[in-house]
């Protein structure tokens, strides 16, 4: 009997704890009528009609006439944005940070490229599920720790496993490159605040090391396979992004210079607290940046006190290829992006261009932008529609969101929380 008990408790306990069932493939045409549409690369849409079939949308403008067959939606009064992008985040990779058996996201060693990050990526995770309702759509999931992390893939949000979710596999090599300075460890004797890295040299000797023996290997074309080496040639031949994880300036100056010498095609800042003060040199080379949560204080006593606040308007106002990711935050913080986004209209960017931050140039930068980030005819009909303004906590009440076309869900664990409080709550007030 207790046997039976305790199957039966771990039955409804995986039902009730499953995340929602992956919506279906799109089978009849839908049109968006009377919307506001914002595209995504600037433009925006008065009375918009957008109309998307097989996935993928079909005709979009002001004044068009709607079908008369399939399922139309008026969405008079209400708002069309694409569905946002988190880069550079470990979603899927790690649920709860204190149990270890739930946590994928960095493997031992130093230098792992070969480590792909999409076959650990779990599409049941409930922090995934949680980023749906805020508009957060599709994800770079991405390794951490050590030099060289691995591999990204970039996924969508509503898939039974990793192959379902992924987008686009193997997308970019993550580093993470060594500090010039270093916090003083004053437990150890050593003086409080930043001290100079003694093994920053050497550290970056390493790296030089191990590209150029993967550039040998890449040449040979013989011998053993040695995977590390391997997993490294999609940076040479332009396939592949190398994403350097890099704040001060002499260490993006040096991890991009490098790079560079070594015949890395594609370069990514991520992080870039001192962009601003490079911002010649990173334009130069055309490095794009994704700048790091707004919402948090000044690393340096000499840092203005709004530097995180206004920096992704001083790296737009320099010319730079800028989106927004918060890889400091914890995973979850992810569903906060579109307000990251908002507050940097508070000084001083256009909304359109802060709506970019988190849709076209994100795309633009992760290299998916010929199907995603932007509505656009041909594009992917991954988009959702809120009752306001998406960038304001406010008023971004989604009642409608799509990917690929696919009527996903809105439910998650945390909408079931609250309907079940708020109805105790009521019948609270009932009573009195």
């Amino acid at each position: 009997m207790k046997k039976i008990i305790l199957i039966i408790t771990l039955v409804f306990g995986v039902t009730l704890n499953a995340q929602q069932t992956p919506a279906p493939p799109q089978s009849e045409q839908v049109a968006i009528i009377g919307a506001t549409a914002h595209i995504g690369n600037g433009e925006v849409i008065e009375n918009c009609t957008i109309i998307f079939n097989d996935g993928k949308i079909t005709a979009i403008g002001a004044g068009l006439t709607a079908p008369t067959e399939g399922t139309t939606i008026n969405a008079e009064g209400k708002h069309v944005y694409p569905g946002f992008i988190a880069p550079s985040k470990s979603l899927g990779l790690v649920e709860v940070d204190a149990v270890r058996a739930s946590d994928d996201q960095d493997e031992i060693g130093e230098m792992i490229p070969h480590v792909r990050s999409l076959i650990a990526y779990n599409a049941e995770s409930k922090v995934v599920e949680s980023m749906r309702p805020n508009g957060v759509l599709i994800g770079q999931i991405t390794p951490q720790g050590g030099t060289i992390s691995g591999t990204s893939s970039i996924v969508q949000f509503d898939a039974w496993n990793w192959e379902d979710a992924a987008l686009k596999t193997d997308d970019g090599i993550h580093m993470n490159w060594p500090n010039f300075f270093r916090r003083g460890r004053w437990w150890a004797g050593e003086e409080r605040g930043f001290i100079p890295n003694k093994e920053y040299a050497k550290e970056m000797d390493d790296i030089k090391m191990f590209f150029q023996n993967s550039i040998a290997y890449g040449k040979t074309g013989a011998g053993d396979k040695n995977l590390p080496f391997a997993a490294m040639q999609g940076l040479f031949d332009g396939s592949q992004r190398l994403f350097i994880h890099a704040d001060g300036e002499k260490e993006m100056t040096d991890a991009v210079t490098l790079a560079k010498n070594m015949g890395v095609k594609n370069v990514v800042i991520v992080g870039g607290y001192r962009a601003n003060k490079i911002a010649g040199f990173l334009k130069e080379h055309n490095i794009p940046v994704l700048v790091n949560v707004t919402h948090s204080l000044p690393e340096f006593d000499d840092d203005d006190y709004d530097l995180t606040y206004k920096l992704p308007k001083l790296l737009v106002d320099a010319g730079l290829l800028v989106a927004i990711q918060n890889e400091d935050m914890a995973n979850f913080q992810t569903r906060n992006m579109a307000f990251y986004a908002g507050q940097t209209v508070a000084q001083g960017l256009d909304k359109e261009t802060a709506l970019q931050l988190i849709t076209g140039n994100t795309a633009k930068i992760l290299g998916i932008d010929d199907m995603y980030g932007t509505l656009e005819e041909g594009k992917s009909a991954t988009l959702f529609i809120s009752e306001g303004d998406a960038l304001d906590m406010r008023t971004n009440k989604l009642s409608k969101a799509y990917i690929d076309g696919r009527d996903i869900s809105l439910e998650t664990h945390q909408t079931e929380l609250w309907k079940r409080y708020m109805g105790k709550y009521e019948r609270q007030q009932e009573g009195q």
